[in-house]
This record gives structure tokens, C-alpha cells and sequence, in this order.
């Protein structure tokens, strides 16, 4: 009688593999879903932060995000300058480049 453990057909080394892959897709399918429980609960809670924050745009922000869209890019409000303040601004430069135009020399 041989010595050692018997050896393994190639049929129980399949299914055993076949065992393992079924149970790392279920670990896998169970992080899943604890993952999208959890980003259901934080995008509850920014929307009430928003809500209580008076955003006032708590549905319109999250929906998109929560239908898999690529939400659109905000723009950016600019500021407007009158006139007066961009030439103040322009004579402070002007006033400051003389200055180091005149330190080089």
C-alpha cells in the first residue's frame, strides 16, 4: 500500500476549484451591495446637509448622479469690474513695473 496522502483525479481538483470561484463571486456580489447600501445612505445624508445648508437644489444635484449621468460641468460666475476699478488696478501696475524697471537700471 502506498505511503501518503491518495492522489486527486483531476475531477475532484475541478470541482473544488469551481466551489472556491463561486464562493469568491458571492463575497464579491455581498461587497457589492453592502457598497451601493452605503452610497444610498451617504447621498441621503448630503442631501439633507444640503437642504439644511439651504441649497435649495438637493434633488437636481443628486439625481443625475444617482442615474449613472455624467453630470455637467458648473460654470463659473465672473465677477464683474467697472471701469473705475480696472484702471485703479492698471495704474497700481503700471506705477509698480516703473518701479522695478527702475531698480534694474
Amino acid at each position: 500500500m502506498p505511503r501518503g496522502r491518495p492522489r486527486k483525479s483531476a475531477g475532484d481538483v475541478l470541482i473544488k476549484s469551481a466551489e472556491l470561484i463561486g464562493w469568491a463571486l458571492g463575497g464579491i456580489e455581498r461587497e457589492i451591495l453592502e457598497t451601493q447600501k452605503r452610497l444610498a445612505a451617504l447621498t441621503a445624508q448630503a442631501k439633507q446637509l444640503r437642504a439644511r445648508a439651504g441649497g435649495g437644489r438637493g434633488a437636481s444635484v443628486s439625481a443625475p448622479a444617482a442615474s449613472g449621468e455624467a453630470a455637467a460641468p458648473r460654470r463659473r460666475r465672473r465677477r464683474k469690474m467697472s471701469a473705475e476699478g480696472r484702471k485703479r488696478i492698471s495704474d497700481m501696475m503700471k506705477k509698480r513695473w516703473a518701479e522695478r524697471k527702475k531698480g534694474r537700471a
